[in-house]
């Protein structure tokens, strides 16, 4: 990848609103040039979205919590996803290798939200559960470049 277009998602990874105008004078392009390469850089599949970040505090989601998932049946591993998926304070779902078989993030309000989570959890996917809270975020949402 050109050090150009990999200038333009450092640019865009901080501000995804930043105008063509101003990708063009931090990277020395003509604005329809910045234009041009932000849209072969989405064609290509490299962008694949632009996303408000919103604060889960504000929606008094205070607690973000880590769930590893252990399947109780080997065999139905591929159907958590499919099981947690109606479930809102699921705001990810990894696949992973390792001791448990998928790894969740969730953001409830209250402890005892989590536990009901949980319990949801487990009875609709069929797993055993492990949990880590978050305490605090260092960092987050890192750019890749």
């Amino acid at each position: 990848m050109e050090s150009t277009d990999q200038q333009i998602l450092a640019l865009l990874a901080r501000d995804g609103r930043m105008s063509y105008t101003d990708i063009g004078r931090e990277t020395g392009l003509s604005t329809s040039a910045a234009q041009q390469r932000v849209r072969r850089l989405e064609q290509r599949g490299v962008i694949t979205g632009y996303r408000a970040l919103v604060d889960p505090g504000s929606l008094g989601k205070v607690l973000t919590a880590m769930i590893e998932l252990r399947a109780t049946d080997p065999d139905a591993e591929e159907l958590v996803p499919e099981r947690i998926a109606e479930l809102p304070e699921v705001v990810t779902c990894y696949s992973v290798a390792g001791d448990a078989s998928h790894m969740l993030i969730a953001q409830v309000g209250t402890p005892l939200e989590l536990e009901s989570l949980l319990t949801k959890i487990r009875t609709s996917a069929r797993v055993s559960t492990r949990t880590t809270l978050v305490l605090s975020v260092p960092f987050e949402h890192r750019p890749l470049v």
